[in-house]
């Protein structure tokens, strides 16, 4: 090993958790959604665990189970981080916002507005977007594949263009001669791309940081590749096993290199939702009270994963010995570990609640389930980090902080303390300011 450590990413959602109806658990208000504070304490639990940064996914539409599930979705992805960035000091804050439909002015005047405030801690994951639900709120049809990802190459450059266009040593802030900037050290850019473009510049200074980390996130599609290869710092990722982990990061960091770039300049993350409990009995219970009824309307899912049939009416008895002899793993990547879980002898029930259909890996159980987890696969080279999605994050947040994190760093795979105080620094990715000179030879394009 060397002295990589592992960095750590906190999910945030609606203010209750990860887990489905998390809004109905005991030990949640079912108000936070709009109460920031609830998220201000996470901030500051994961912030205590070394925490590198808060990931914010964004969906900007309603779900059509809104009425049971809730919002799953925090109220504000800037407006919210603004005001936990003032209750922190170290943490940094990674924030999706869409390409597809935001002009590129807009997203380089709030993501560095966010780094400025923030004193050099923000990250902008930039994505595509193709759910109708969300076209439809900005009145937009949903463009064809080629071309989302044409705009959101011609967005990038222009938002880190934007961001170099105020000069490092513009601003002079003389009072004596009445000199406010060198308006030589900001100046527009003038870019025009077939679907976006700006005039600039951007009135906003670099932050401590120089400017905010791009990050990606999704499956390996070779339109994501080519976007992560050349522009991201961070890449989250979809997957379920190391095999498929170990894989991706390859391709990853294959992809930055064929961009100009060194590999390890882009950090490659796994998901982890985590349900910490006594034991992994008390686990699945925990999980099981919250989930109720949902769990029955998975089991024709894990069915079909599993190549067998599977009624409701087995829901509290295990596969038998004729389901056991006929399963086998799907093209599903979930399925493997389902069959693996199913094999433990666990009722249909408590397979599912060991979360094998879940959109990320589960782990279930006492402390050391989880940092033996992360160090498995971290130390087979499948990941950089995770990003966690604890089930409650009422009381999930900082039981993995006061558990796990303790178990890690004994295990000297997890940092004591922050290496810097900007998301650069604490990430261990390289200044930048504008467009990479690597990928672009210093043209501003």
């Amino acid at each position: 090993m060397t002295d990589q450590k592992i960095i750590l990413g906190l999910a945030l959602h609606d203010g209750s958790g990860a887990l489905n109806h998390a809004w109905r658990a005991p030990q949640v208000d079912p108000g936070n959604y709009t109460d920031i504070e609830a998220n201000i304490r996470y901030a500051q639990a994961a912030e205590r665990g070394k925490f590198t940064f808060l990931f914010i996914p964004d969906f900007p539409a309603v779900r059509p189970d809104i009425e049971h599930a809730g919002v799953r979705n925090i109220i504000d992805p800037m407006v919210s981080l603004t005001a936990i960035s003032q209750a922190t000091s170290r943490i940094g804050f990674v924030a999706t916002g869409s390409t597809t439909f935001q002009e590129p002015f807009n997203h380089a005047r709030q993501f560095k507005a966010l780094d400025v405030l923030s004193h050099g801690r923000a990250g902008w994951n930039a994505v595509t977007t193709s759910d109708p639900a969300v076209a439809a709120n900005y009145g937009k049809p949903v463009a064809e594949r080629s071309e989302r990802y044409q705009r959101a190459h011609e967005s990038i450059q222009i938002v880190q263009a934007l961001w170099g266009s105020w000069q490092k040593d513009a601003w002079i802030k003389n009072q004596a001669s009445g000199q406010y900037i060198d308006g030589s050290k900001l100046q527009p850019i003038n870019m025009q791309g077939t679907y976006v473009a700006s005039r600039g510049p951007l009135a906003i200074p670099p932050s401590e940081q120089g400017q905010p980390v791009i990050f990606s996130s999704g499956g390996p599609s070779p339109h994501l590749l080519s976007l992560a290869g050349r522009y991201a710092s961070g890449f989250i990722a979809e997957v379920w096993t190391i095999e498929q982990a170990r894989a991706q990061r390859q391709m990853v960091r294959r992809a930055a290199e064929e961009a100009g770039r060194d590999p390890g300049d882009i950090k490659f993350f796994t998901g982890l939702m985590p349900t910490i409990a006594p034991s992994v009995r008390e686990g699945l219970d925990r999980r099981i009270a919250i989930l109720g009824e949902t769990l029955e309307a998975q089991v024709p899912h894990l069915g079909s994963m599993l190549g067998v049939r599977i009624t409701a009416s087995q829901l509290d008895q295990p596969l038998t010995a004729e389901q056991l002899s006929k399963a086998e793993p799907s093209r599903d990547p979930r399925s493997g570990t389902a069959l693996k879980v199913a094999c433990q002898g666990w009722t249909i029930r408590d397979i599912l609640a060991h979360g094998v259909i879940d959109f990320h890996p589960t782990t279930v159980g006492p402390a050391t389930v989880h940092a033996d987890h992360m160090q498995e696969w971290f130390e087979a080279g499948a990941t950089d980090g995770f990003w966690i999605s604890p089930d409650i994050f009422e009381d999930g947040v900082s039981t993995f902080v006061e558990e796990v994190v303790p178990l890690l760093q004994q295990r000297g795979i997890y940092p004591t303390d922050y290496v810097g105080n900007t998301l650069r620094e604490n990430l261990g990715v390289p200044e930048q300011y504008g467009l990479d000179p690597r990928v672009f030879g210093g043209a501003e394009k």
